[in-house]
């Protein structure tokens, strides 16, 4: 059994970027991961130009004039005529600078005369209110990285400088399917013994929602025939296939005895808790990803384990997560050999004025409304002791998203 860390690094190991790329609109771009960097041929801004409404002057005419002539006015988009000798440039924000002007003077610092402008700043420099040609983007600079998963401030900076398509990688096809003779589906009549399929719809959420293609095959007797013949059909369509339930040790858990018929299993158990029978390996030449039955289990094998190793398989520069260390607001007495994800939420001290990190009450893996109630895992280490005060490493949910 390996630990966290040995596991999260072998599993990662394996991840091998997706070859399968498509050119695509940036209308239509967020969210996807860029197969190329993205390299600027024009530069931001194309030419110096005005921050402000104000007038174009050379600063130089200053040491001997305060009224001046306005020799010319430039809206944004027009294009001036050099700067006679003498005079101002009404000019608005984003117009370019007139020949000979070197400083914009703002209109709240001028008083209009008539047909002049009266000017008495004795602070005005040259580039003063100018924005430089190129200062944002130069012509040959990475704008952005292979490997950037596009955001909305992302795709405004592409379309800055005039790019309409980005390449990008094809997102995952993940199958997954849960196995289990115990589960209905939501919406059928409750039954003894039976248990409504929670799982399914946690991985038809969160997959869709880390920008992957769920292929969802629904629910898989507890057969040994029935799941081969599911990882078949699973491993054909999909380049991830992911089960959860049936990867313990029972004589009704058929997916281990399935995969290895079919491929191999190269990771099984991690000494973790929630989680523990995580398993990984392929059905033929597909990566495979066996999380477990039980609700709380799956939902941190997935997070914790399935999200990194999908998001670097779809070509993500940066996937790992960073803590956010915080104190505990509970004591944690019974340290053990496995690491531990508890779910807590985080809540101010109204004494102390710091956040603090309270405990679900119920831990077990089975209880799904400590996912829902908690805003994140904080995480006790192998074999340590936690008291109230203590830091822990912290990890919002959200930003698992």
């Amino acid at each position: 059994m390996k630990s966290f860390d040995e596991a999260l690094s072998f599993l990662l190991a394996k991840a091998t970027v997706t070859p399968h790329t498509e050119s695509v609109v940036c209308a239509q771009a967020r969210g996807r991961v860029l197969a190329n960097p993205v390299i600027s041929s024009v530069n931001v801004p194309p030419y110096d130009n005005s921050q402000m409404d104000g007038y174009a002057i050379d600063v130089m005419d200053l040491t001997h004039e305060k009224v001046f002539d306005v020799s010319q006015r430039i809206p944004a988009g027009s294009l001036p005529t050099p700067l006679k000798i003498g005079t101002v440039a009404r000019i608005f924000t984003g117009a370019p600078i007139p020949e000979s002007a070197n400083a914009v003077i703002m209109q709240e610092q001028t008083e209009t005369l008539g047909d002049k402008v009266k000017i008495d700043d004795k602070t005005a420099r040259p580039g003063q209110n100018i924005r430089r040609k190129g200062e944002d983007i130069a012509i040959g600079d990475e704008i952005l990285a292979k490997g950037h998963r596009l955001r909305a401030q992302d795709l405004g900076y592409i379309s800055s400088i005039g790019i309409k398509e980005v390449e990008v990688y094809r997102p995952l096809k993940i199958a997954i399917f849960s196995t289990g003779d115990e589960l209905l589906e939501p919406g059928q009549t409750p039954e003894p013994a039976k248990i409504f399929n929670s799982n399914r719809y946690l991985l038809s959420g969160a997959i869709p929602q880390l920008g992957f293609e769920l292929i969802d095959m629904g629910r898989v007797e507890d057969d040994f025939d029935a799941t081969l013949s599911a990882l078949k059909k699973a491993e054909k369509q999909a380049d991830v296939v992911m089960t959860t339930g049936g990867v313990s040790v029972g004589e009704e858990d058929h997916v281990k005895s399935a995969v290895e018929a079919l491929g191999s299993l190269t990771l099984w158990q991690v000494k973790m808790k929630p989680g523990k029978p995580l398993a990984f390996g392929k059905v033929g030449e597909t990566p495979f990803i066996g999380l477990p039955g039980n609700p709380v289990s799956a939902f941190s094998a997935f997070y914790l384990f399935a999200r990194p190793f999908l998001l670097k398989m779809q070509g993500m520069a940066n996937f790992c997560l960073q803590p956010y260390w915080l104190a505990a607001d509970f004591n944690w007495t019974k340290p053990s050999f496995r690491r531990e994800f508890v779910r807590v939420k985080r809540v101010n001290d109204s004494d102390t004025k710091q956040t603090r990190l309270a405990l679900f009450s119920h831990q077990g893996s089975g209880v799904l409304t400590s996912t829902v109630w908690a805003d994140g895992f904080a995480v006790i280490p192998e074999d340590t002791v936690v008291n109230q005060g203590d830091l822990v490493a912290f990890y919002p949910f959200n930003d698992m998203i």
